[in-house]
């Protein structure tokens, strides 16, 4: 189990140096200078060029793509040269020393992801712990309710099995799938917050913590969370419900079925006893996966909302070409992404040994 684990935690690695690779290099061909960006109007040659040294920017592209993995990467590689862009600096890394060889240190660190051009050097780790747990509430809120009402639904959809109801049910799962994010965002804000307001009392935008008028400091309102969260989880719920349906009548259609029925059960007692439980196995499956992708699909729910997570955040960052924000964001999702799906397969694994030999 061990070797299996450590196999998969290889190939997720191997995964984010590809993502890391690829971000990083298409970041480069984008136009604009960084340190330039940096001092914003000012035109100073001095400073721009101490800022040039400090960053690495003056250095050639293989050179500053080592140093960017060498930053993202836990173990890296620093000298005792306080001039150079791998000095052990205490104010840019949280480290502790493994070895050290001559005047190169080897330490386990934090990773490192730079400096945000566009809010005056603040880090872009701290902008992330600000706004990354904002997502995941989102995410987590719209999953538990595509979750519950997607399985409800496809159960009802395949105990009524074509009838109005069972047709209705696949017609909005239909409609779910084929709409895009930003286009759902868009008619539910003016449904549900503008037409509605009066009955709904939603608002069209407003984010998890807001700030009080009279000087109170934040507060949390979760009102603002009901949209969003509903817009996000318009899409796995149309695919839970066609899966629950389509794997319940699959179930119901299976011979140990047929002898409960036969025994004189009551429909309930088969249904939820008997055939639920095997019914939501690749239920289990699809809502793994789309956990992972709800973090990377929130960049326009929380965009037209103006919910202040990550997704909001990478669009902020877009706009202004601030490069250390989106490549770290990226990475972030990335490692999410790859780390849920190790554990799923782990648990496949403790499951069912079989996989384990594949």
């Amino acid at each position: 189990m061990i070797k299996y684990i450590l196999k998969k935690l290889f190939y997720g690695g191997f995964v984010l140096w590809g993502v890391l690779t690829l971000v990083f290099f298409l970041f480069q061909v984008m136009p604009g200078d960084p340190a330039r960006m940096m001092l914003s109007q000012r035109e100073d040659s001095e400073q721009l060029q101490l800022l040039k040294q400090k960053y690495g920017f003056d250095k050639p592209i293989m050179h500053q793509y080592f140093y960017y993995l060498n930053d993202v990467s836990p173990i890296s590689f620093h000298d005792d040269n306080e001039e150079s862009y791998t000095y052990l600096s205490e104010e840019k890394y949280n480290y502790v020393d493994i070895l050290k060889i001559n005047s190169t240190n080897i330490v386990l660190k934090t990773p490192y992801l730079r400096e945000s051009f566009a809010k005056r050097g603040k880090p872009v780790n701290s902008i992330l712990l600000e706004t990354f747990p904002v997502t995941l509430v989102l995410a987590f809120t719209s999953i538990v309710f595509a979750i519950i009402l997607g399985i409800v639904l496809g159960i009802v959809s395949a105990l009524k099995k074509n009838s109005i109801l069972d047709k209705s049910i696949l017609f909005f799962s239909v409609l779910g799938m084929s709409i895009p994010s930003f286009f759902s965002s868009i008619i539910v804000a003016w449904f549900f917050a503008y037409l509605l307001h009066e009955y709904t009392g939603l608002n069209m935008t407003g984010s998890l913590y807001e700030v009080d008028d009279y000087g109170r400091g934040q507060y949390m309102n979760l009102n603002n969370l009901i949209l969003p969260a509903f817009t996000l989880g318009i899409r796995p719920l149309s695919v839970i419900i066609q899966l629950s349906r389509n794997s319940m009548l699959e179930v119901l259609d299976m011979d140990y079925i047929r002898t409960a029925t036969a025994k004189g059960l009551s429909r309930f007692i088969v249904v939820f006893k008997h055939a639920l439980r095997n019914a939501l196995n690749p239920v289990v499956t699809v809502v793994s996966g789309w956990f992972a992708s709800l973090l990377a699909g929130a960049v326009f729910v929380e965009y037209i909302f103006a919910w202040n997570g990550i997704g909001k955040e990478i669009v902020d960052a877009l706009n202004s070409l601030d490069m250390p924000v989106v490549m770290g964001s990226v990475m972030l999702i990335a490692t999410v992404f790859v780390l849920i799906n190790i554990l799923v397969d782990v648990l496949y694994a403790i499951i069912d040994p079989r996989i384990r030999l594949n």
